[in-house]
């Protein structure tokens, strides 16, 4: 089993009529710039301490798991908003850095949503890190009348039980599935994530800390016109960390490249890309002494 070495604090906080789970690495302190760091989709807050373990400074740092994700509270509704996200954010920095501005990084998800937020609220952030979040594909305005169509289809086989997530017979059934998705995943990182990413019930029985209406699709379009223009009011400088396995090659299959996001990020007043080499999309836990290297450089 991994050896943690930095021991994290559990806590709870009221957002937007939610108890969201909050992990604290560190303490606040004079001169101690908080560091925010938000996960990805079906992943949890648990997912940094690999990262956390290899900072070579001493960090204030905070990372929430998202709503309907982790130990954080599922939304009394069945699909999720991603504006939501942008707000919960701008509510967990009231409650943990007040007025100052943050160092913020993001995965996957996170990253997106950390881009928008940093572009929404620019003043409150400080440095912006984003691994791996590189947006949707364009889309078309004739493709709306088929996205709510499978938006509806897909509310109902929800309700029908039909979207569920996986469950397994044990920790050890999430470990091997930790590891069938990333090859490169030892086994003592997976048996220490699964008892992270999943708990088990009443019987027995261990289920994924997501909530699987987080599968229903957007209702509405992926506008990049819209999240353009948000990119070029980020005033915070910006890493943008990529793996050196072409994640998007392998979910779009040529329909969104990282050329294209590289384009997108010409948007952005001082961004500057970097690549991590010998990972996959969970470069974090693939590399996370190089990550952690690149974010304290890049933070100062």
């Amino acid at each position: 089993m991994y050896q943690v070495k930095n021991a994290c604090r559990s806590e709870f906080v009221r957002i937007r009529h939610l108890d969201y789970h909050v992990l604290q690495w560190g303490v606040p302190g004079p001169g101690k710039t908080p560091l925010v760091m938000v996960h990805g989709w079906m992943d949890v807050a648990a997912s940094w301490q690999f990262v956390v373990d290899a900072f070579a400074q001493d960090h204030y740092i905070v990372a929430p798991d998202w709503r309907g994700f982790g130990l954080t509270e599922a939304a009394p509704c069945d699909n999720y908003w991603f504006p939501d996200y942008l707000a919960d954010l701008d509510c967990l920095l009231d409650h943990y850095a007040q007025d100052a501005a943050v160092n913020l990084v993001g995965h996957s998800m996170g990253g997106n949503i950390a881009m928008l937020y940093s572009g929404s609220r620019p003043e409150r952030i400080r440095r912006l890190v984003n691994l791996e979040g590189f947006g949707m594909a364009v889309t078309r305005p004739e493709q709306a009348p088929r996205r709510y169509a499978k938006w509806m289809d897909e509310l109902k086989a929800l309700h029908r039980g039909e979207m569920a997530l996986k469950s397994y017979d044990s920790a050890a059934g999430v470990a091997r599935r930790l590891m069938k998705t990333n090859r490169r995943l030892g086994q003592d990182k997976a048996d220490w994530l699964a008892t992270h990413w999943a708990r088990p019930d009443a019987d027995g029985t261990w289920r994924i800390l997501g909530d699987p209406a987080h599968k229903i699709i957007n209702a509405q379009l992926y506008r990049v016109d819209e999240v353009l223009e948000i990119y070029k009011s980020i005033g915070a400088p910006t890493l943008a960390v990529e793996a050196s396995d072409d994640s998007l090659a392998q979910w779009w299959e040529g329909k969104f490249t990282l050329a294209e996001f590289h384009e997108r990020l010409k948007c952005v007043p001082d961004c500057r890309i970097t690549r991590v080499d010998d990972a996959g999309h969970m470069l974090h836990h693939d590399q996370p002494a190089q990550v952690a290297r690149l974010i304290e450089d890049f933070i100062g």
